[in-house]
């Protein structure tokens, strides 16, 4: 009997018309949205940059099992559980997983050859941060796309340093502090999908990728894959949903011109209009952590200068920092351990946050030289 079901990711390699390969990876744990654990990213990591190095691998799709999950976001009941072990203190644990998560992340995103996120139905947190460095981004009629971290007291991490900086204005600020759901449209809006298809012709679409004719020149597969994608999402065009934010981009990017952070938290209290869209972003704005809203507002700021890898070592440092503070320990306690869905934020509001606290979670826990992602953008891997 084959023990594929206990597989964290599922590997497969498509031949096509010429001999060269599709390979596909599939996360595999559709019972908890797929979402992104220890196991699948330590599969993932080794797999990718074998199939990077592979002449006859000609693109890569990563997808999720099921119909209801891309990736619901990071695994962080292992992580709840270091931290309320040992709490606040530095947790090995904590570092290894994420270390390894933003290496995966950053590889997508450097990766030369075409890789297609089939990003159907929920994609969040860690999700995201395996979608959004991809170089062709599938959205489907039932994607909710989102960075909820200010309901748990982490941040929009996995790249969001880097990738909400790159928005129309100031809806990386919005979607940061809000953690809205957004749709399909809403993702080709705002730069974080590429393409829209209809999610009943996936294998239709792979059977298509199998006729191509694949050749070693980069470049070109990834123009033949574009072709394919634009010829494929002609047919659905119409099952396309309507775009929340653009329904109140005026006010959202006028966030930005906001004196300071409780500046901007009350714009988006004031944002006018009664759709259930504005409405939860606004009560999600309320329940989340004072500090994290900090975090988000300062991460906007400072990474408008920085380089991807320079993104992901400030993340890792925050995210080391943020387990160690307890913060993130009660938000996951609140939301998915107990579910009383009654937070007790270490501050009332983002007032009384003493900005010491906010500077000792941007210091980075190591120097320089010991950081555990100092090689990334200085080496080929």
């Amino acid at each position: 009997m084959l023990e594929h079901s206990v597989a964290p990711v599922l590997y497969q390699e498509l031949t096509a018309v010429n001999g060269k390969k599709i390979a596909v990876a599939t996360l595999n744990s559709e019972k908890s949205l797929n979402a992104l654990s220890l196991p699948m990213v330590e599969s993932l990591l080794p797999q990718m940059l074998q199939w990077k190095a592979d002449p006859q691998v000609a693109l890569v799709v990563l997808q999720g099992a099921g119909d209801k999950a891309f990736c619901a976001g990071g695994d962080i009941r292992d992580l709840y559980q270091a931290m309320k072990d040992q709490p606040g203190t530095y947790q090995p644990y904590v570092e290894d997983f994420f270390t390894k998560e933003y290496r995966l992340d950053y590889l997508i995103h450097t990766f030369d050859k075409p890789v297609l996120v089939w990003g159907n139905g929920i994609v969040m947190g860690g999700g995201l941060g395996l979608m959004a460095g991809a170089s062709h981004r599938v959205v489907t009629a039932s994607s909710r796309i989102a960075m909820p971290e200010m309901a748990i007291g982490l941040y929009p991490d996995v790249g969001a340093s880097w990738f909400l900086n790159r928005m129309p204005a100031g809806c990386g600020l919005f979607l940061g502090l809000t953690g809205a759901s957004i749709n399909a449209a809403d993702a080709r809006f705002i730069g974080l999908a590429d393409v829209f298809i209809c999610h009943e012709q996936k294998a239709e679409l792979l059977d298509k990728l199998l006729t191509v004719n694949w050749g070693n020149t980069v470049a070109l597969n990834h123009q033949k894959l574009s072709d394919v994608l634009r010829a494929q999402e002609e047919g659905c065009r119409t099952q396309m949903p309507l775009s929340q934010i653009r329904l109140h981009q005026d006010a959202i990017s006028r966030l930005p011109g906001q004196a300071d952070l409780a500046g901007v938290m009350a714009a988006i209290d004031a944002m006018q209009g009664e759709d259930k869209w504005l409405l939860k972003a606004k009560d999600s704005l309320r329940y989340g952590s004072p500090i994290t809203a900090h975090i988000v507002y300062r991460l906007l700021q400072l990474g408008q200068s920085l380089i991807l890898a320079d993104s992901f070592r400030l993340e890792l440092g925050l995210s080391v920092q943020c387990a160690k503070l307890g913060e993130f320990q009660e938000g996951v306690r609140a939301l998915l351990i107990d579910k009383d869905l009654q937070p007790k934020w270490q501050y009332p509001d983002v007032s009384t946050v003493p900005q010491a606290v906010i500077d000792e979670l941007f210091r980075s826990p190591w120097s320089a030289g010991q950081h555990p992602l100092q090689d990334l953008g200085k080496l080929e891997h």
